[in-house]
């Protein structure tokens, strides 16, 4: 059973979801201040953490920040609930490390679709990458989640993982945004093209020795991405 941890200063909201999300086959528990909520997280290990951003008492950025900053809850899928619908909102929330950014209000059928999209796995399915994927120094463990550069262990977001093991089981294919977006995230989406580029980014941060020269990760001029090691690609 999945363990959701909701941060949620909505009472209603809050009974809501907890009602609706143990009636799908979750287990949910969370917190309607922001207060402590790190640690509260450290200490319920959760699969996936359901953030407000706009809370009465802290900024949801910020606790998303200290998410990602702990070596223990890295790799959790992050998604905000918010009010905040601009396209710089979303960018903002992306690039701090949230997995998807949801805007009140929703349905929470759309939410719990969207919360199953970041529990899709691929392993033993026909068709699906070989356990460990091994190229350039990184070394991917598809069963244990994780990824090492040159025996260094990484902390990837769930998102960030999905697209470097998409990439790197399919070494010198070249994917345009749209074919990452349908392939990452799914088709029932509410993001954009640019979200392709930010997560590229990201990981590019994490794997590549300089982001701004990268050797793993390669853009194709007008078109999209590329996983191919040490080969030199037409930059867009």
């Amino acid at each position: 059973m999945k363990k959701i941890v909701l941060i949620e200063d909505d009472a209603d909201l809050f009974s809501l979801l907890k009602y609706n999300l143990e009636k799908e086959g979750f287990s949910m528990t969370g917190l309607q201040t922001g207060r402590g909520a790190v640690e509260f997280c450290r200490q319920a290990r959760p699969d996936l953490v359901l953030l407000d951003i706009m809370l009465p008492d802290s900024d949801g950025l910020d606790i998303c920040k200290g998410i990602r900053k702990d070596p223990d809850l890295a790799a959790t899928p992050v998604i905000f609930l918010t009010a905040r619908a601009s396209e710089t909102d979303r960018i903002v929330g992306l690039e701090i490390g949230a997995n998807d950014y949801v805007v009140k209000p929703f349905f929470v059928r759309e939410l719990i679709a969207r919360i199953k999209l970041q529990f899709r796995g691929t392993g033993g399915s026909p068709g699906a990458p070989p356990r460990v994927l091994e190229s350039g120094g990184l070394e991917l463990d598809s069963a244990s989640r994780q990824v090492r550069l040159h025996g260094t262990p990484l902390a990837l977001t769930a998102t960030e993982f999905r697209l470097l093991e998409f990439l790197m089981s399919r070494p010198g294919v070249v994917f345009s945004r749209e074919q990452l977006l349908n392939a990452v995230w799914g088709q029932d989406r509410a993001i954009t093209d640019r979200a392709v580029d930010v997560y590229v980014l990201r990981l590019r941060q994490k794997i590549e020795t300089d982001p701004g020269a990268p050797v793993l990760i390669h853009s194709v001029r007008g078109f999209g991405y590329t996983f191919e090691p040490r080969r030199a690609v037409a930059q867009a």
